[in-house]
């Protein structure tokens, strides 16, 4: 059959095909065997009241090339900078409808000067933030209101790769969004997005304007607050990350209750174990974290923990890597106990870490770097400074002690070390793993100095 019967053929069926099929057909609304056709509609119905919309604005500061002339500012009389309106926007969960609580990324409604909410029924409410945690990226907002509906939380330790998911948001400010897909993987880290990071990874499509959105299993129960995207070209990609709904209850708990999170300093320097690290330091276990490093002073030191060890369990729970560790960190707050299961020398032990309030860490210098010999450091508060401001102070120098040689005095404050702040010994210990050759800043006797340490 030549070529242009062939075409006239297939269009006489394709006529055929359109004018006898009928034109207003559909799925049908039941199966076959009489039950309803499954949706998410009746889940969603419930759900989607509980997530918001967040607009925020913020001041910026503008500089025109043009301002930066001196006679140009004089002859039109116009200030060198000039602030310009920035608006943005994201989601957020309503976790408390009494409270009038919501939590939210904390780069959605960070450096805001205000800060509104759009509910569900359309209903625009000012919120006051409460309190941020830049380290896990969630913060937890407050609007007064009645008629709020608040969304219960799932235990995401429950979860498994598979698992049906719906992100709920507003991507590019299109309200009330919901997005079906699964969960694509469990404990992602290592991402260099936030400095805890123990990610629900989704393919539900998440755009910009999710962030601080609800992830939730198909009873509507929040699995994850939505945060971030891998997005090569600018869009969604399959790729989605969102903070585990375990992780998000006690962040937020400890902001609505103290308006900041006080989190423990453990203190542990730590690692996957592997091949290499299992022969080099002798064991016969297969996987954990290993013990690289304990900071001197430190909840974790004091505890007994020693470099090598390795952590099998963090509070009951498997630890198979850094991921496991650093999940456990984010959640450990100052009063909380951390039981540590641990293997040393192929003996199993168990190691209670105490997260206390009041401790201040004494530190012979030696433990910190040998060039500290002689000299005893102690973590230094400042208590008139309310963003928990200090340093560490030199307590004790000993004139034959290589610190002393270096210039430290007794009652030095150190308060940064190469251009970085230092809050604790811990900070200083850390400066001196980091870097051979240190520049302190020193507070002595009412004046700020420099001193070099090589």
């Amino acid at each position: 059959m030549k070529p242009r019967v062939v075409h006239i053929v297939c269009f006489c069926v394709a006529v055929f095909c359109l004018y006898t099929t009928p034109q207003h057909a559909a799925l049908p609304g039941v199966l076959s065997g009489g039950e309803p056709m499954p949706s998410l509609a009746p889940m969603l119905e419930a759900s989607t009241p509980g997530v918001v919309n967040i607009a925020t604005y913020a001041s910026v500061s503008v500089t025109s090339p043009l301002l930066r002339d001196p006679f140009f500012r004089r002859f039109f009389n116009v200030p060198e900078r000039r602030l310009r309106r920035s608006q943005s926007a994201g989601s957020g969960v309503i976790v408390d409808a009494e409270g009038g609580y919501i939590v939210t990324n904390s780069h959605v409604v960070d450096r805001a000067d205000e800060i509104n909410v759009t509910l569900a029924d359309g209903r625009t409410l000012p919120a006051t933030l409460i309190g941020i945690d830049t380290q896990v990226d969630l913060a937890v907002l407050e609007v007064k209101s009645d008629r709020l509906t608040a969304l219960p939380f799932a235990d995401s330790s429950a979860l498994r790769v598979g698992d049906f998911v719906v992100a709920i948001g507003n991507p590019f400010g299109l309200e009330q969004t919901v997005t079906l897909g699964i969960i694509s993987a469990l404990g992602r880290s290592g991402l260099g997005i936030e400095g805890y990071e123990d990610f629900i990874q989704t393919d539900a499509s998440i755009n910009p304007g999710n962030s601080g959105g609800a992830l939730v299993d198909l009873k509507g129960a929040v699995v994850g607050i939505n945060t971030a995207i891998i997005a090569p070209g600018g869009g969604n990609v399959g790729i989605g990350f969102a903070i585990p709904s375990n992780i998000v209850t006690v962040i937020m708990r400890e902001l609505i209750d103290h308006g900041e999170v006080r989190r423990g300093r453990i203190g542990l320097d730590v690692a996957t174990l592997n091949p290499d690290l299992a022969a080099a330091f002798g064991t016969g276990l297969i996987e954990g974290v290993v013990v690289m490093d304990v900071e001197p002073g430190s909840a974790a030191d004091g505890a007994g923990l020693r470099t090598g060890d390795v952590i099998t369990h963090l509070a009951n729970r498997a630890a198979r890597k850094v991921g496991d560790y650093r999940s456990q960190a984010a959640v450990t707050m100052i009063g909380d106990t951390l039981e540590l299961d641990v293997v040393r020398d192929n003996e199993a032990r168990r190691y209670s870490v105490v997260m206390k309030d009041d401790v201040v860490a004494r530190v012979d210098g030696d433990r910190l770097d040998d060039r500290l010999g002689g000299a005893v450091f102690n973590d230094f508060r400042d208590e008139s400074d309310p963003k928990g401001g200090g340093g560490v102070l030199v307590s004790e120098v000993d004139v034959n002690g290589s610190a002393y040689a270096y210039g430290l005095e007794d009652g030095d404050v150190i308060v940064a070390a190469n251009r970085r702040r230092i809050h604790d010994v811990g900070g200083l210990w850390r400066a001196f793993k980091a870097d051979a050759v240190l520049r302190l800043r020193i507070y002595r006797s009412g004046r700020y100095g420099e001193l070099s340490i090589r």
